[in-house]
């Protein structure tokens, strides 16, 4: 996901019946033993997971409003693009830089709400902005806006502060300075409007300020692009290949400027989420993200990006959730108006079950970053996994209002409908409502096509999705499904038992190489449990899927933890256990998480339960009501 990844998107698809899997020979001799540890093993799960949620209530958690307009503080800002009037129009990375470094210098001063860049760049210059209706939209009183023009080695400047309540020009100014001297310039500006709103500057606010990112434009160049491209991976861009150039950019950025601490802060950024997401789950890319937070540490020990870097490394790389809470704490003393150490901090309690303190934190991070969708998307996913599903659409609506041609976005809202109500009509209808429109929305809806087309057990349009999709498009949040297994799928659907097993085989091989090399990489070892489980290797298989809930428990991490156990119930349901399924299976129904009445309505992977009056049961306990 990325939703999640968006944050981290993810795949909320099923398999096929699996029933008539064919056992691989020598699996037989153990399987007494294996059944019995599964048995025992599975009765303390479910009463360690019963436990704990019924310690952990989650149905009361808190409602953010859509719509609801809070207060506008009085020292409040936001500084929209600068227009840049450059006649070489490569220097246009000036007018962006120039804002984002204004804003991020602001952005640390705890006396001001200042707006996070991602809700100001949809107002580009070019056209005529209605400023008081921007300032309400984002819940300011006053913006900054102006221009910036390189021409003939030198560097002009024009801003102007306006109360947007009264459209009145509180102060303006212009530069006329060498090329070199952009950054100064940016800290007189900052500097400027903290004293025009009266805010207080500590003398760490003020040194912060002053401290320019570097002195080499061509590394801000590739710094400015490569952070750009690593905003959005979470949003259209194919998530592992827009990382991947980022890290491509900033490296380079980082080897003109060795004292470039925003680039190696952003570099760790890109090593980490390429790890957590699974998609470059290998010690060497943990290693990476580790020496980018050292070379950050070595520039600037202290700075708030350093604790933010540390706290995006404990979470994303070693699930250090207490540790992450820690550097978090000193990020927001030094960065008060960065919404990412606030969404960073709903995560973290979203993974600990905390839902509750989740929602504060993300409503927190909605407050400074007002008109970013993937925020909102993730607290309407925190609503999906609380199965609030009527909060979750009013939350859709509003993030769908920030990007209506994001068709990713949009398939959101039906696929709500797909999970609670069991209906995959409104989805099929946008789906193909979006195609004939726009014929070249095809790949930001493979993923989404293709959990429809298994759901609906359409082989040729499973095929059609998969042509599409990207590298990482089988992943299912954090769990590295390989394209084989989606492969193997496609292929079992068709009814070719040759091609899916030769499929599955290959996936299988790529899995195991993962775990020989990660012993305790839970998610691997359930993707390997899922396809022995298909391949008829059932002592493997409920091995393989035990060990992995045993290393990530639900306590541990509500979201992975959860789908871990949902996966093992299917396990245990393709090798034949029907009786463990059902018992798993009503533990994971009555937590948090991805498992819905659609679900569990229309995926194949149920199919080994139907007919039984416990799988009915559980059915409609998560009926709409």
């Amino acid at each position: 996901m990325g939703a999640a990844n968006l944050c981290c998107s993810y795949v909320d698809g099923g398999a096929i019946k699996l029933a008539g899997a064919a056992p691989d020979g020598g699996e037989a001799a153990n399987r007494n033993r294996i059944l019995v540890l599964a048995v025992a093993g599975s009765l303390i799960a479910a009463a360690a997971v019963a436990g704990y949620w019924f310690w952990h209530p989650w149905t009361a958690a808190p409602r953010i409003e859509p719509n609801v307009v809070a207060a506008i503080p009085e020292k409040s800002i936001a500084v929209l693009p600068f227009e840049n009037l450059s006649d070489e129009k490569q220097y246009s990375f000036l007018a962006d830089g120039f804002q984002d470094e204004i804003l991020t210098s602001l952005a640390k001063v705890a006396d001001l709400k200042v707006i996070s860049r991602t809700s100001v760049m949809q107002y580009k210059t070019g056209v005529e902005r209605n400023l008081r209706e921007i300032a309400k939209a984002l819940g300011v009183a006053h913006v900054l806006e102006g221009t910036v023009q390189r021409a003939d080695g030198r560097v002009r400047v024009n801003a102007q502060l306006i109360d947007a309540r009264s459209d009145t020009h509180l102060w303006a100014e212009r530069y006329d300075r060498q090329l070199a001297d952009v950054f100064a310039i940016e800290s007189e500006v900052a500097e400027k409007i903290v004293a025009q709103l009266k805010s207080k500057l500590s003398p760490e606010e003020k040194a912060a300020i002053k401290e320019q990112p570097t002195a080499d434009l061509a590394a801000f160049d590739l710094y400015t692009r490569g952070k750009k491209l690593i905003e959005l991976s979470v949003i259209s861009l194919p998530q592992q290949e827009a990382l991947v150039e980022a890290i491509r950019l900033l490296s380079q950025a980082t080897e003109r400027d060795p004292n470039f601490a925003l680039a190696y802060y952003q570099l760790v950024r890109a090593h980490d989420q390429l790890y957590f997401e699974g998609l470059d789950h290998t010690p060497a890319r943990l290693a990476m993200g580790e020496a980018a937070i050292q070379s950050l540490i070595r520039v600037r020990p202290d700075a708030g990006e350093a604790h933010l870097a540390r706290a995006i490394h404990l979470y994303w790389g070693h699930l250090d959730y207490d540790g992450a809470r820690e550097e978090l704490n000193l990020a927001q003393k030094a960065l008060p108006n960065d919404p990412f150490s606030f969404t960073l901090a709903g995560y973290i309690d979203r993974r600990r079950g905390r839902w509750d303190d989740s929602l504060k934190n993300l409503q927190r991070a909605v407050e400074l970053d007002p008109q970013n969708p993937v925020v909102l998307e993730q607290v309407a996913r925190t609503y999906e996994c609380l199965r609030r599903f009527g909060d979750a659409e009013a939350i859709l609506d509003r993030a769908i209002a920030l990007v209506p041609k994001d068709a990713a976005m949009r398939a959101r809202r039906p696929e709500m409908e797909l999970e609670w109500h069991a209906d995959p009509g409104p989805l099929a209808a946008m789906i193909k409502a979006t195609l004939a429109e726009a014929p070249d929305a095809a790949k930001n809806l493979a993923q989404e096509r293709f959990g429809l087309a298994l759901r609906q057990r359409d082989a040729a349009e499973a095929q059609r999705a998969l042509a599409l999709m990207p590298i990482d498009g089988c992943h299912v949040e954090t769990i590295p499904f390989p394209r084989t297994w989606c492969e193997g799928l496609v292929a079992q659907m068709r009814g070719d038992k040759r091609a899916a097993r030769a499929a599955f085989i290959k996936a299988r091989q790529e899995t195991a190489n993962l775990v020989r090399n990660q012993a305790d990489y839970a998610q691997a070892l359930c993707v390997l449990g899922m396809i022995d489980a298909f391949l008829g290797r059932k002592d493997d298989a409920i091995r393989e899927g035990r060990r992995a809930v045993e290393l990530l428990p639900v306590e541990k991490n509500s979201i992975d933890g959860c789908l871990l156990a949902q996966y093992l119930a299917v396990i245990y349901a393709w090798t034949g256990e029907k009786d463990l399924a059902l018992q798993q299976l009503t533990s994971v129904a009555q937590m948090p998480g991805f498992l819905s009445y659609g679900q569990l309505r229309l995926d194949p992977y149920w199919d080994p339960l139907r007919g039984d009056p416990r799988f009915d049961q559980i059915v409609a306990s998560l009926a709409p009501k």
